[in-house]
């Protein structure tokens, strides 16, 4: 009995066992068909994404090397669209106009030597380099000298617009529109079949010519400017010829050979040694902007958290000194020492501006209470001055009528046949407002050194605005009116 036991429950474990090791393989198999499905999604979202994505297949290297190559040469035609522009930038910046600005972007022929610099140096071509930066060169000294001469003698054109102002300080987002703008452009143009919209739109992104302009205006009134401006130009170029190298260079297009196997290692050398030129200020330019626009951002946080939002401080201004690594703080009245400390101890919250120094500038000597019994004592000395001149102001009323009264009399006395001088030049002005002097005299004079005539003799001046034809006409009927007035024949009028 008991060995009968023993053999079944030996038989139950042995099919326990073999159940163990199916449920293991089925385990197995669906783990590796669930990899297998994983690898296909994967696959499948790959080969998406890279037929999404690649932009290889649809490249003509020929043609783009040509067209590029076309719009290099700077002369003729493109000289004079060059300087229609550039006029026309000028003048939409300078009336502070966005829609002219753009319209001066799209017909900007500035595009061409620029992508010959990165197109150059993609394919090791040194010729082409040279031809690039020659034209760029040309092109900038004639966009300075149009915009120079521009802003130098138009009338009205030393106002500093919001559109001027925008091109002198160039931060890290003119960097990243200068790079994927020229990213965009090149592989437009390296496109099938040019896409002219793309185009268009990088050439308003970009902005290349309102910098210029911009620095032809810092050149006729301002060198801080100029400079500004020259920078933002300088990144914009830079940039835009250092998104062409890269996209050729990941397109693959051919460099060129040279029969010669020394010349050729010479020019990939130089062109390699150029490209790092390129390359390495734009990188420093980026990785500063990074680098500044972090300070200024951690800094404006600081701020408008913890000295603007606090109600008991009355900030007056604020200057950040980043060489020094110093904030300035001027205050009006007194910083109470805790406050002091407490903002000393959060601005080390703030990463890029923890190591700066606060430097507290307060009034000890001016606190609000004093401030506004300043502000009522000056008040009141106003209302005092206030009432003084409006007794001024009556007795100078009263000592202009007496004046009056006298000149009269006097003109009375002398003339008694005349008309007043008084009455006559009141009644002028109000029957002729655009009057601006008046003057009366009598004058003596002979034609034939014996009879003796009088003349009356009128001096005046109009107002500016008036154009020739209606001082004419005005003059004439002063004329005839004074001589119905004046009674007399002969009135001369001068100027």
């Amino acid at each position: 009995m008991s060995e009968e036991s023993k053999f079944n429950f030996s038989e139950e474990e042995e099919r326990a066992q073999n159940d163990a090791l199916l449920k293991d393989k089925n385990v197995e198999q669906s783990k590796e068909n669930v990899k297998k499905d994983a690898r296909g999604l994967f696959t499948s979202i790959s080969d998406f994404l890279r037929e999404l994505l690649d932009f290889r297949h649809d490249t003509d290297r020929d043609a783009t090397i040509l067209a590029i190559k076309g719009d290099i040469p700077f002369k003729g035609a493109t000289a004079w669209i060059l300087i229609c522009s550039i006029f026309v930038a000028s003048i939409g910046l300078n009336a502070d106009s966005t829609a002219v600005v753009i319209g001066a972007m799209l017909i900007s022929p500035l595009m061409g030597p620029i992508l010959g610099i990165g197109l150059s140096i993609a394919i090791n071509d040194i010729d082409t380099l040279k031809k690039s930066l020659i034209n760029l060169a040309t092109m900038i000294v004639l966009s300075l000298l149009t915009a120079f001469l521009f802003f130098k003698f138009f009338p009205t054109a030393d106002i500093m617009t919001n559109e001027l102002f925008g091109r002198t300080k160039p931060d890290v987002r003119d960097v990243l529109i200068a790079f994927f703008g020229g990213a965009a452009l090149i592989i437009a143009r390296t496109k099938k079949g040019t896409i002219a919209s793309v185009i268009f739109g990088v050439a308003i992104a970009t902005a290349l010519m309102p910098p210029l302009c911009t620095a032809g205006y810092g050149l006729a009134h301002n060198w801080d400017i100029f400079i500004g401006a020259m920078y933002l130009f300088t990144i914009n170029t830079i940039f835009i010829a250092l998104a062409t190298f890269l996209v050729l260079k990941i397109l693959r297009f051919p460099m060129l050979r040279y029969a010669n196997s020394k010349r050729r290692k010479r020019i990939a050398q130089l062109t390699s040694v150029i490209a790092i030129l390129v390359m390495a200020p734009a990188i420093l330019t980026f990785v500063t902007f990074i680098q500044q626009s972090g300070l200024e951002g951690d800094y404006n946080r600081f701020m408008d958290d913890e000295v603007k939002s606090n109600e008991e401080l009355w900030l007056q201004k604020a200057t950040p000194s980043w060489q020094d690594k110093r904030i300035l703080l001027y205050f009006n009245g007194e910083i109470p020492e805790a406050t002091i400390a407490d903002l000393k101890n959060e601005i080390k919250k703030y990463e890029k501006i923890k190591d700066f120094i606060l430097d507290f500038k307060g009034n000890k000597n001016r606190s609000f209470d004093k401030i506004s019994d300043a502000y009522d004592r000056a008040i009141n000395d106003l209302d005092k001055k206030d009432n003084i001149i409006e007794g001024l102001q009556t007795q100078i009323e009263d000592l202009r009528r007496n004046i009056t009264d006298l000149n009269r009399q006097v003109e009375s006395k002398n003339m008694k046949t005349e008309v007043s001088f008084t009455s006559l030049s009141r009644d002028a002005k109000v029957r002729f407002n655009d009057l601006e002097y008046f003057a009366y005299s009598k004058m003596l004079e002979s034609k034939d050194f014996i009879t003796i005539d009088t003349v009356s003799v009128i001096r005046l001046k109009w107002n500016k605005k008036l154009t020739d034809s209606i001082m004419l006409k005005r003059e004439g009927e002063l004329k005839l009116w004074l001589g119905k007035t004046l009674k007399k024949d002969k009135i001369v009028i001068l100027k």
